[in-house]
């Protein structure tokens, strides 16, 4: 604090001087310093602009889709039809009278019957196919033509087989004629059992 007769620090600055209180200049706490200053009220600061929405992100570009090849359609499966069994073949009506059909299994009969008979039989039988008229029906027609070729050939194969037992060698003729005839004599008989004609009557086989 100045004392009176200090030299005067502040006479060249303007008023107001403090020389009442010239430790204020110096730091020290001075009454001016203690007394309330006004505060200047800083102006508050303007709010700061809320930044724009920022534009949607742009949609991303959708995969573009891989071409894949069309599916081949499958075959559809065709429906196969229905099982149809075959017609059954119903018997020939082209038969003789019960009169010719019993005759033809007479025949028959005897031509089989020729090898136990030793062949008179079989002379029996051809004497009744030559007696006979030609049957007008197609399949007794075939049986009797059957029946007249195998009586004859017969016959005269069994001459000659009796023949040959000289030279040794008609035991094997009538053998294999033995076997001619029951064969020729069996398939005739179950031709005519089911009601059909003999393909080729005049052959030498069946």
């Amino acid at each position: 604090m100045a004392e009176p007769g200090d030299p005067d620090l502040f006479k060249d600055k303007p008023a107001p001087r403090p020389e009442a209180d010239p430790d204020a200049e110096v730091g020290f706490c001075s009454p001016d310093a203690l007394a309330g200053r006004p505060r200047t009220v800083e102006p508050e600061p303007e709010p700061e602009p809320e930044p724009a929405p920022e534009a949607e992100a742009e949609a991303e570009p959708e995969p573009e889709a891989v071409s894949q090849p069309a599916p081949t359609p499958e075959p559809v499966p065709v429906a196969k039809p229905p099982y149809t069994p075959p017609p059954r073949r119903e018997p020939v009506d082209d038969l003789p009278e019960p009169e010719g059909m019993m005759g033809l299994y007479t025949v028959y009969a005897l031509i089989l019957f020729a090898i136990p008979t030793f062949g008179v039989s079989a002379v029996i039988g051809l004497l009744a196919v030559m007696v006979r008229d030609v049957p007008t029906h197609a399949v007794a027609a075939s049986h009797h033509v059957f029946q007249v070729r195998t009586l004859w050939t017969a016959a005269v194969v069994a001459v000659l087989g009796v023949i040959l037992i000289v030279v040794n060698a008609g035991v094997f003729v009538l053998f294999l004629l033995v076997l001619w005839v029951l064969m020729r004599g069996a398939w005739g008989s179950w031709m005519l059992k089911s009601r059909r004609a003999i393909p080729s009557p005049r052959s030498w086989w069946i």
